[in-house]
């Protein structure tokens, strides 16, 4: 393995401190080949016989492909979104046992465009150190965040729970092929500092081919020098993209959302099947739009939750203004005349 320049994890340590109660070290930070390697990462030292780890729904697929193939066993718990795609405690604690390794959190949510507030956060390592489990925080999209809530990273409860934080470039940088993330134990109270435990990270990452190395040499400048603009610009766009998703979703009767986005780059929303006549599920809606219409979105069931439809507003306004134009004249086609309605209710 390349040994990386020190300079990188100094200025990633730096970085990722700024909105920290605390200063990260060296030994807290290793470098990745994007966020999907940390995530790979994470599981496999959590791996061990018999253990389960607590996952949303719906959530991102590479954590269940990955706790799969570490022979973790797989516990679902609900977002809800009449919450604002909050996290039901309730049902992590129903779920947890004594072979419960960790808990997943994704923040700002991927697949829901939603942002965790601080009370929720604190409730959610509440929760965990109660169940005596550590938090796994996704934060690929962190400072992803155009709505009413701050993004508030989860290592900011490090005192309270042990976490694990994950995250890349790709997202907030836009430059989603350079595959450069990282791993962090945020955790001041020490949970992770026994010698084993840091030498088992050690050896693990030595045996992992780690990201370009010209990449790395690039990240010291990225991180000290991207301007401000260049950030606030980004989150203008998204929010612009995605208030206009939700302006066209609410003129589109058989999809459906109640709660405008409030980060990352995607959001979920839920299909009326009653006002289609012709369409089974989700599945058969995105093949039959693709197909008719050239327009492709995610159905839910990728991720979780059969009947809804993942909708990216990563795209410049034009691109998707035409893309609900044509699932405007979709639905047209395939809707129910008010007769058929009434009929079926």
């Amino acid at each position: 393995m390349v040994m990386l320049p020190p300079l990188v994890f100094l200025k990633l340590e730096e970085y990722l401190s700024r909105d920290l109660p605390y200063k990260l070290s060296q030994d807290d930070v290793f470098i990745t080949s994007g966020c999907t390697q940390a995530i790979d990462v994470a599981l496999a030292m959590l791996a061990r016989p018999r253990a389960n780890i607590l996952l949303p729904r719906p959530g991102f697929p590479i954590y269940e492909l990955c706790a799969k193939f570490r022979n973790l066993e797989v516990r679902y718990f609900d977002l809800l979104p009449e919450n604002g795609w909050e996290i039901d405690l309730d049902a992590v604690e129903s779920l947890a046992d004594e072979n419960t390794v960790a808990l997943v959190v994704i923040n700002p949510g991927n697949p829901c465009g939603n942002v965790y507030s601080y009370l929720h956060l604190m409730k959610i390592a509440e929760t965990a150190k109660k169940l005596g489990i550590l938090v796994i925080a996704d934060e690929v999209y962190g400072h992803l965040a155009f709505g009413s809530k701050p993004f508030v990273p989860m290592g900011v409860f490090g005192s309270i729970v042990p976490v694990l934080t994950l995250g890349s470039l790709s997202k907030r940088w836009i430059v989603p092929g350079w595959r450069l993330g990282w791993f962090v134990t945020t955790d001041p109270s020490g949970s992770f500092k026994d010698p084993k435990i840091i030498e088992r990270f050690k050896k693990y990452f030595d045996i992992l081919g780690g990201p370009a190395t010209f990449i790395q040499a690039a990240v010291p400048t990225i991180l000290e020098q991207t301007d401000e603009s260049f950030f606030k610009k980004t989150l203008n766009s998204l929010k612009n993209s995605s208030d206009i998703c939700y302006d066209w979703i609410n003129e589109i009767p058989c999809i459906d959302s109640s709660h405008r986005p409030e980060g990352s780059m995607a959001m979920m929303v839920k299909l009326n099947l009653s006002l289609l006549e012709d369409i089974s599920d989700d599945i058969d809606f995105c093949f039959k739009l693709a197909r008719e219409e050239s327009v492709i979105l995610l159905p839910g069931t990728a991720v979780g939750l059969k009947n809804w439809l993942r909708i990216t507003f990563a795209a410049d306004a034009s691109s998707i203004e035409e893309a609900f134009k044509r699932i405007k004249c979709f639905y047209l086609r395939h809707a129910k005349t008010q007769s058929q309605t009434i009929v079926d209710l």
